[in-house]
C-alpha cells in the first residue's frame, strides 16, 4: 500500500468512526441508506465512472451503508453487470414516472421511505431535475448535489440550490457561480469529481488485450482523441438537433479536427522514434472509434504506424486496468486522465475550450502542469513534458500524491456536509 492510500484509509477510518457513529446514536439506527441519482449514459467511460466513484466514496466513509441507484442509463454495454458485480449491496431502481405530475409507484414510494438521504452524483450539471422534484414532493428528507459543473443559474436550478442540504461543485469556477447566487458558504463546497475515488479494475480483460497486441506494462502510452463538440445527434435517438445546429457543429469540428489531432500525432511520432515503444489509441466515448483511423493512425509515417494499436469501445473497469498498466495517458477527454490518476498513472489533459469549465478541477488540485490548453500549445511542448516524466521517475508519483492530498481534504469537507444533512429531521425545518 502506498503512502497516499495509507493516509486516505487512516483518515477514512477516523471520519467514519466519528461521523457514522454520531448519526447512528442520534437517529437510533445502525445504518444509513442512500438513494443515489447517477448513471448518465453508457457510451462514455467517464460518465460511467461517476457512479462507481461515488459508490466507492460512500463505502469508504459509510462502510455499513445501504444504497439504491436511480439511474438514467446503465443497461447497455455491460455497465449494469459491472456495477452489480463490484457493489454487491447495490439495489437498482428502474422506475419511470410521469414528469408532469411527478406521480410515483408504490415501489418507488417504499424506496423513498427506506432511504435517509438522496444524493445527485457527479456530472456535467444537475441532470435529473425531475427526479429531485419528485423526491421533494413526496418526502421532506434531506438531499444534496455531490460534484457537478454549473455555468449559469436558471429557475429550476435555483430551486434545487435553495432546497438542498448541500450543493457541491466539482471545480471552483462553478462554486463561484453558486455562491454568487447564494451568498452563504455553509452549504456549498468544492468536491472533486467522484471519478477520483474510482477503484474499479478488470485485470483479466486488460491483460488479455495487452498479451494479444504485445503491449508491455509501463512501456506504452495511451492516446485519447476528441472532436471539439460531441456529435450527440449521431449517438442518442432522443437528442433532436436542428439542421442548422448540426451544420454548425460539423463545421466547427471539421475546422479543428486536423489542427488538434496533429498535436497528438506529434507526441506519438516522437515517442515511437525516440523510445522504440508502442502506443495504444483509446476511446473515452464510443463515437471516437470512428475517428481514430482518419485523424490519428492513417496520417502517421509507416515506421511509426507499425507500433500503434487501437482499442474498440470498452467500459470503465477495463479502461482503468489498461491505464494502470500504461506509462502515461494523453487525452483530449477530461475523464481518462482522472481514471489514470486513480491508478497512479500520470496523465495529461489536452483541453479544448468547448469542453465546458470542468477542466478547472485540474488547476484546483495542483495539476496545472498536466493541463494543456489546446489552442495555446504544440505537440512538441506536450512531448517535452512527457520527457520530464521519462527522465525523472520521482515527478509523477509526487505530483499525483500531492493532488490526492487536496482531494482527500475536500472529501473530508464533503463528508462533514453529508453528516450534517443526516442530522436534519426534514428539509422543511431549514430549507423552506
Amino acid at each position: 500500500m502506498n503512502r497516499r492510500d495509507f493516509s486516505k484509509k487512516l483518515f477514512a477510518f477516523a471520519v467514519t468512526s466519528a461521523l457514522v457513529g454520531s448519526y447512528s446514536c442520534t437517529n437510533n439506527k445502525k445504518k444509513v441508506t442512500f438513494l443515489i441519482i447517477s448513471g448518465w449514459q453508457t457510451v462514455n467511460i467517464g460518465d460511467i465512472a461517476h457512479t462507481p466513484g461515488l459508490l466507492a466514496f460512500i463505502d469508504e466513509f459509510f462502510p455499513d451503508a445501504e444504497y439504491y441507484l436511480w439511474p438514467k442509463d446503465i443497461e447497455d454495454n455491460g455497465v449494469e453487470n459491472m456495477l452489480v458485480s463490484n457493489f454487491p449491496k447495490l439495489k437498482i431502481i428502474k422506475e419511470n414516472y410521469n414528469k408532469t405530475d411527478y406521480s410515483i409507484t408504490q415501489e418507488l414510494k417504499t424506496v423513498f421511505d427506506q432511504c435517509d438521504i438522496l444524493i445527485h452524483g457527479s456530472g456535467p450539471h444537475v441532470l435529473e431535475i425531475e427526479k429531485l422534484k419528485t423526491w421533494m414532493k413526496h418526502t421532506k428528507k434531506p438531499f444534496g448535489v455531490c460534484g457537478v459543473t454549473e455555468q449559469k443559474i436558471y429557475p429550476d436550478l435555483a430551486n434545487i440550490i435553495d432546497r438542498a442540504a448541500f450543493f457541491m461543485t466539482r471545480e471552483t469556477k462553478s462554486l463561484e457561480i453558486i455562491r454568487q447566487y447564494k451568498k452563504s458558504n455553509e452549504a456549498s463546497c468544492f468536491f472533486p469529481d467522484a471519478t477520483f475515488n474510482l477503484k474499479l479494475k478488470n485485470e483479466y480483460k486488460a491483460e488479455t488485450f495487452l498479451s494479444k497486441t504485445g503491449l508491455k506494462k509501463k512501456e506504452y502510452i495511451c492516446i485519447v482523441p476528441r472532436l471539439r463538440i460531441t456529435p450527440y445527434y449521431k449517438i442518442h435517438s432522443y437528442i433532436k438537433w436542428s439542421e442548422e445546429k448540426i451544420n454548425e457543429v460539423n463545421a466547427l469540428n471539421d475546422q479543428y479536427k486536423e489542427i488538434d489531432h496533429e498535436k497528438l500525432r506529434t507526441v506519438m511520432i516522437k515517442w515511437v522514434r525516440e523510445t522504440g515503444k508502442k502506443v495504444l489509441v483509446c476511446p473515452e466515448m464510443q463515437y471516437q472509434t470512428e475517428i481514430m483511423d482518419e485523424l490519428i493512425i492513417n496520417p502517421l509515417p509507416e515506421d511509426v504506424k507499425s507500433n500503434v494499436f487501437k482499442r474498440d469501445y470498452w467500459i470503465t473497469d477495463e479502461a482503468a486496468s489498461t491505464y494502470k498498466n500504461a506509462f502515461a495517458v494523453i487525452s483530449m477527454e477530461c475523464h481518462s486522465p482522472i481514471i489514470s490518476y486513480a491508478n497512479n498513472t500520470p496523465a495529461f489533459y489536452i483541453r479544448q475550450k468547448e469542453d465546458t469549465i470542468k477542466g478547472q478541477m485540474y488547476y484546483d488540485i495542483g495539476l496545472e502542469d498536466w493541463v494543456f490548453e489546446i489552442d495555446e500549445t504544440t505537440g512538441d511542448q506536450i512531448y517535452d513534458r512527457l520527457k520530464q516524466i521519462m527522465n525523472d521517475a520521482s515527478i509523477a508519483p509526487k505530483k499525483i500524491e500531492n493532488a490526492y492530498t487536496i482531494i482527500n481534504k475536500q472529501n473530508q469537507i464533503a463528508i462533514n456536509m453529508i453528516h450534517h444533512a443526516l442530522t436534519i429531521k426534514h428539509i422543511g425545518e431549514n430549507k423552506q
